[in-house]
């Protein structure tokens, strides 16, 4: 049993603080299993929508809604947006001690329909799968490989995990795709899916999909907005900084959870990983994730040029301008792109962050820091927090 003991705090934080607290991430990432931490699944205040018996409960929202005190879990939430406004006017009312913790699968249509309902009303809060912390801080190939997802990582075997991870992707594309609304054939969208994964970690662009599909343009972008409100896809804007050089202005795109990553690119074992021509793509992907996860930035960008220098990302943490480089190298040096990149943009410090174990100064205001460093001494040390 892997204990998320930090999601727990964070959630019952934001429950001390707001009244509705939404909880949204990939399906089967956890958040059902957060959840009942905190409230019995056979709790008459426990509501999972894709159950018959709790949406006919909720035939009348108001008047089962109403009642509750305490705590109150709402699971697949997005099935029923109708319950947003009946979640307004109960939040609304004076000297309630009553919460909702809300869980949504899908982030697009939940984010924009509760945006225009709960506003100021509601903490919205990101969940993923397992990361490096919540493991222990093993040595990361097993994560690597197989991804975050509870199920994925804990299978017996690796090939339990592929078969888990490919059952996963069927499911969502036949079955949930369909029930959140969405009229796309799922062997199109397969297609497509598996095409993104190799421009895992590349700047996007439509037109090549599109010739490969037989499809338009604005279908490819359609299909690639379907896949981020899924949380499946990670779009990584570009920084756009003051100068006189051509900078990429289209984004990145990397499949968010490594496991599926290699699921799509038929990466079965970490021998294939190795040999792989995108294992750099996805050693890039996959610390980005982690790290992402541990600074929690305000904001997030990537930067690059066209005359060549870039940096895989940068974020905006308090005000400071922090730059962080993933390489998969034994020895991390300061190449002309970075020394370009600290200079051009002002950054403050660069983390080079890489699979080894010391940490070390590469030169001034840049620092090699090891993966597993991340969450024990921070990306950029005690420097920045």
């Amino acid at each position: 049993m892997i204990k998320r003991t930090a999601c727990l705090e964070v959630i019952r934080t934001a429950l001390a603080r707001s009244r509705i607290v939404a909880l949204v991430g990939p399906r089967q990432c956890g958040k059902t299993t957060l959840a009942r931490a905190f409230l019995a699944e056979d709790s008459a205040n426990y509501f999972d929508l894709e159950d018959p018996v709790s949406l006919a409960r909720l035939a009348e929202p108001m008047t089962a809604l109403g009642a509750l005190e305490g705590l109150v879990v709402i699971d697949e939430v997005q099935r029923r947006p109708d319950l947003f406004p009946v979640l307004r006017v109960l939040a609304d009312r004076k000297k309630t001690a009553t919460r909702f913790l809300i869980l949504g699968s899908a982030s697009g249509d939940l984010l924009r329909q509760s945006s225009e309902t709960l506003a100021g009303r509601m903490e919205t809060l990101t969940l993923r799968g397992f990361n490096l912390a919540e493991l222990g801080n093993p040595l990361p190939e097993k994560h690597w490989l197989r991804g975050g997802f509870p199920l994925s990582y804990l299978a017996a075997s690796d090939v339990d995990s592929s078969v888990w991870r490919k059952n996963f992707i069927q499911t969502l594309l036949e079955r949930d795709f369909p029930q959140w609304g969405v009229r796309v054939p799922a062997a199109a969208l397969w297609r497509f899916w598996t095409m993104l994964a190799h421009y895992h970690g590349q700047t996007w662009n439509a037109a090549e999909p599109a010739r490969a599909l037989g499809v338009s343009e604005p279908t490819t972008r359609r299909y690639l907005d379907l896949l981020t409100d899924a949380f499946m896809v990670r779009q990584l804007q570009p920084w756009h900084a003051n100068l006189r050089k051509r900078q990429v202005k289209a984004p990145k795109v990397y499949v968010r959870d490594c496991g599926l990553l290699h699921q799509l690119l038929g990466i079965r074992t970490d021998r294939e990983l190795q040999t792989h021509p995108k294992v750099g793509a996805s050693w890039e992907g996959y610390v980005l994730e982690e790290v992402l996860t541990a600074v929690q930035p305000d904001e997030a960008y990537f930067w690059a040029t066209y005359q060549g220098a870039e940096i895989d990302l940068v974020l905006r943490k308090n005000g400071r301008l922090l730059g962080v480089e993933c390489k998969r190298t034994d020895a991390p040096r300061l190449t002309p792109s970075l020394r370009i990149a600290l200079d051009d943009l002002g950054l403050e410090r660069i983390a080079v962050v890489y699979p080894g174990s010391k940490r070390f100064a590469v030169a001034s205001a840049v620092e090699a820091v090891p993966l597993r460093d991340i969450w024990r001494g921070g990306v950029f040390g005690s420097a920045v927090r």
